[in-house]
Formats: structure tokens, C-alpha cells, sequence
């Protein structure tokens, strides 16, 4: 699928009317221009994999955290560690060469920052800029050795039970053997129940460098959702993935997730509504604090 075409068939879903916002994220390589409501937080246990040819990457334990710093604005941070296991195939040298190493990798601090309020006619807009930090020894692997950019734009719309995410950005990436690359694509989800919510995207990304598992450019496929505990301040997030076009990878992606604020009643943060213009979270009856 062309990108024109993802922009056309993005355009054109949210272009109907909804009644309700629900934000997104993890576990999905697909963001959301949706932050967490003013202080509130909150916190994932995670790990994540993604292989090609080249080499294995593992993340994980890995901790994030998302604060509510002020109205429509998030902080948000994460400390990882990981394992790098090159494929040391010939046919990929001088990449995917050396040792399996387990450390530190790079920590990613951020801001999401939303934009404009969904309407009747027009998505969520907003962005997610983000700072990698080269916290991981890079001689081993284990990180760039130089800090590194994320320039995000995501849109989101609702239609019923439906959600709807797009959006793309560039990141950029000072370092030698490595190179500023595009990436994007296009999100669809589904609430099956008050329990489950399961969803599929299309996401691409370009080519990131000799220096990478990601030598060359790839789209994948990826379906996965949310299993909302009977605290609904309690999460399991998950998903799993692979090409269809470009470099052979795959992506997966497990985690545990919790959610609090200061008025200390519960919600559900996949789930939003609107009410007079200003965007809430719901769980069932209850409403939360405006952004």
C-alpha cells in the first residue's frame, strides 16, 4: 500500500462524525495524539522484540511512564534494558556482526502535546516529539552513542466502537553508519467488550542505516489489543506483527499497565468521551477531569 493511499483512505474515515475519543499507544507501533489527563499518570512493565535477517533485538524489562504535566501536554519517559544478537550472516557484513550482549539501552524521554480537540468533522491532532538518549554502551551494541530525534504528527477519529489512528513522522539520527528515516501508517481498533479491545495497523518505515538490523526499508502488519482486568485501573497489552513488503522483520510486544490520578477514581485510559467540547476519559457512567 502506497502512502498516498494510506493518506487517501485516512482522509476519507475521518471525515464521519463520532460521538466518542479513545486514546492509543502501546502496543502498537502506531501512536496517538491523545495525552494522559491532567494529574494523572501512567506506568508499563514491558518487554518488546524485532528481528530481521540482521539481527535480533529484545527490549526488555523495560519501565514507561506518562505524567500529566498540564492541560492537553504529557511527559513522558523510559528506562530499558535489552539484548542485541546479531545474526553474524556473511551476507549482511559489516551489519548484524559481533557477541549477544544484555545491558542498558537507550532511554526515550518525550512530550505529547495535543493540538486541536476532535470534532464533528475533524480528528485529534497532535505530537509526540521524543529525545532517545544514548544511555547504552554503543561499543556493544546497545546503543546509537549519540542522541537522536523523533517528529511525529498523529491524527485520531472515532466512529462508534471503532477507532481510527494515523499519522507519520521523521527521525533523525547524527551518527555515523545510521540515517534519518520517515515512518507511518495507519491504525484500525474495535471495543469487543468492557473487557477486550483488539485492533490492526499497517506501519512502514525507511531504511535506518548500515549500522542497523533495519537495512533497508519494510511495511508490516501487526494485530493485537487490550484485556481490561476487573480493576480497570489494570491492564494486559499485547501484539505481534510482521512484513509484507521490504526487508523481512517481525515485532512483538508484551506488557502490564497501570493508571492513577489525583481524584483517585478509576478509569479506563483506552476510553474517552467528549462532553461540551472538552475531551474526558470514561469508565462506564463516570467522567473524568477536562485535559
Amino acid at each position: 500500500m502506497t502512502s498516498k493511499r494510506l493518506a487517501l483512505a485516512a482522509f476519507l474515515l475521518f471525515s464521519l462524525a463520532v460521538p466518542r475519543l479513545r486514546a492509543q499507544g502501546p502496543p502498537f507501533q502506531i501512536d496517538d495524539p491523545v495525552p494522559v489527563d491532567l494529574h494523572h499518570y501512567e506506568f508499563y512493565v514491558f518487554a518488546s522484540a524485532s528481528g530481521t535477517p540482521v539481527e535480533r533485538d529484545v527490549t526488555g524489562p523495560a519501565f514507561e511512564f506518562n505524567w500529566g504535566a498540564i492541560p492537553r501536554v504529557q511527559i513522558h519517559a523510559i528506562l530499558p534494558w535489552g539484548v542485541v544478537a546479531p545474526s553474524n550472516n556473511a551476507a549482511y557484513f559489516p551489519s548484524g556482526s559481533g557477541p549477544t550482549e544484555f545491558g542498558l539501552t537507550d532511554a526515550e524521554l518525550g512530550a505529547k502535546i495535543a493540538f486541536y480537540k476532535e470534532s464533528k468533522y475533524i480528528p485529534q491532532i497532535g505530537s509526540f516529539t521524543m529525545l532517545e538518549l544514548p544511555t547504552g554502551n554503543s561499543d556493544q551494541g546497545l546503543g546509537v552513542g549519540k542522541a537522536r530525534f523523533k517528529v511525529p504528527v498523529w491524527l485520531q477519529k472515532n466512529i462508534g466502537k471503532w477507532l481510527l489512528d494515523a499519522g507519520g513522522g521523521y527521525t533523525i539520527v547524527p551518527q555515523t553508519g545510521y540515517r534519518n528515516f520517515s515512518y507511518g501508517g495507519f491504525l484500525v481498533k474495535y471495543t469487543v467488550s468492557d473487557r477486550l479491545e483488539l485492533g490492526g495497523e499497517v506501519f512502514s518505515h525507511g531504511a535506518e542505516g548500515a549500522a542497523t538490523p533495519q537495512i533497508r526499508a519494510s511495511t508490516m502488519i501487526d494485530f493485537g489489543g487490550y484485556y481490561h482486568f476487573h480493576n480497570p485501573n489494570q491492564q494486559l497489552l499485547f501484539c505481534y506483527g510482521r512484513n509484507v513488503a521490504g526487508l523481512t522483520e517481525n515485532y512483538a510486544y508484551v506488557g502490564l499497565y497501570w493508571t492513577w490520578g489525583k481524584d483517585n477514581s478509576p478509569a479506563r485510559p483506552q476510553v474517552e468521551t467528549k462532553n461540551q467540547g472538552s475531551l474526558h476519559k470514561q469508565e462506564g457512567l463516570d467522567q473524568r477531569k477536562e485535559r
